[in-house]
């Protein structure tokens, strides 16, 4: 044996439990293992989980807010025009540095595994071409797995499929697409159609941004559902935003959720943001915006929280960190019971790499030894705490490493020198 971890407190609610790992992967999981010879870590009873995984993010407009202005309205469609503004000066170098810099920041918060979007509607595929790279770069340590997406409409934007293919013969993984943002309704639900029977012919995933927008008229999802079905393509398609499901008729999503679930469509909050971008137009009361969480799940629902954005035209905050992602799902889902907070901490981890497909995710034996030691006793104590990162592991190698988070205070009428976890 190679490593072993002791005293660890699991997700799925177990304690004082040992894991072992062997050649990058876990060889045994229970109480005390009788392993010699090996480093041992104590973990001290604190959580020990696999890692943080993103489902939907953007890494080619990372770290650039401010470039070439700020989006003063806040709303999506000045983000899109924004964009639109930025690319023509990207560069190649300028594309790595940031998205490797973001990576650094995602490792050190445990966060393993990222899908990001990459716009295709630029006819350099200038973007694509970085990302790739920084794909090869980091994956020894993080896996990045990579969205063709038409940022300007795949039927809006003049030769753009011929570029999502082009993408997708580079080595980019999924297909994605953007029907709300296509000129009309039919427009939308044509793209759908069109982007699903490319992606089955070419036996690949499907990860379209649907209905990010207020209009409870926007039904793409019914659209993707249904195509997900006729072309038997189950359990490798997810709908990403789906905001305009916070503003539906309550009738129509008792006939839709069925739908979805039938199809086997993942759907992908991403609750910073939709939040921050949606219910621009209103006065008062303002809607939220963000999907139905609880109610999809509760339909049978693969549900997942994605980041979305991190310091870019979108969204001038950030920091890769997924339990603040969780952290801020729970709160606008209101999903305050101890089962649901759960829930959410599995939106950040479990469901997630389900739906990317990651092969060796969890902790059990044969799994690969990518582990997260973090500085809660519970996945609820994590997301109320966004509790510090311990240790990172990846391949059974610690890749890195932060002190539990602790105050001493020194207060009138206590202890002097009171030493404590913040906290706990």
């Amino acid at each position: 044996m190679d490593l072993v971890l002791r005293n660890a407190s699991l997700p799925d609610g177990r304690l004082h439990i040992d894991i072992a790992v062997e050649d990058g992967r876990i060889a045994a999981v229970g109480p005390r293992l009788a392993v010699r010879g090996a480093r041992e870590i104590d973990a001290g009873g604190d959580l020990v989980t696999p890692p943080f995984v993103d489902a939907h993010f953007h890494m080619d407009a990372t770290l650039s807010y401010g470039l070439p202005r700020v989006n003063r309205s806040g709303t999506l469609l000045e983000g899109i025009a924004l964009w639109g503004e930025l690319k023509p000066g990207l560069t190649q170098d300028a594309l790595v540095e940031r998205a490797m810099q973001y990576c650094d920041w995602a490792v050190a918060r445990g966060l393993l595994a990222i899908r990001s979007h990459v716009d295709i509607c630029d006819e350099r595929l200038l973007a694509v071409e970085a990302l790739l790279e920084v794909r090869r770069r980091v994956a020894p340590y993080l896996d990045l797995q990579l969205v063709a997406f038409p940022q300007d409409g795949i039927l809006r934007s003049p030769g753009a499929f011929d570029n999502l293919k082009r993408a997708i013969g580079m080595g980019v993984d999924v297909v994605g697409g953007i029907p709300h943002f296509e000129r009309t309704m039919g427009e939308g639900a044509a793209s759908v159609r069109l982007l699903c029977e490319y992606a089955a012919e070419q036996g690949l995933r499907v990860d379209m941004h649907c209905d990010e927008s207020d209009d409870p008229l926007s039904r793409h999802i019914e659209t993707l559902a249904f195509e997900t079905e006729r072309l038997g393509m189950q359990g490798r398609v997810a709908g990403s935003h789906l905001t305009s499901m916070h503003s539906m008729d309550n009738y129509y999503v008792s006939k839709l959720l069925p739908l979805i679930r039938e199809a086997g469509v993942a759907a992908i909050a991403n609750p910073l943001i939709n939040i921050t971008l949606q219910g621009r137009h209103d006065s008062y009361p303002k809607r939220r915006g963000m999907t139905r969480v609880p109610e999809l799940i509760a339909a049978g629902v693969e549900v997942a929280f994605g980041h979305d954005c991190a310091m870019d035209p979108w969204y001038s905050l950030g920091s890769g960190d997924m339990l603040e992602v969780a952290h801020m799902g729970l709160h606008v889902a209101q999903m305050t019971g101890q089962e649901a907070m759960h829930q959410c901490f599995l939106a950040v981890t479990e469901a997630p790499a389900r739906i990317l497909g990651l092969e060796g995710y969890g902790i059990a034996p044969g799994c690969h030894a990518d582990l997260v030691l973090l500085d809660a006793a519970s996945t609820v104590e994590a997301i109320r705490l966004r509790a510090a990162r311990r240790m990172v592991i990846r391949r059974g190698v610690v890749v890195s490493e932060a002190p539990p988070a602790r105050a001493t205070l020194n207060l009138p009428g206590r202890p002097a020198g009171t030493d404590f976890r913040l906290g706990r």
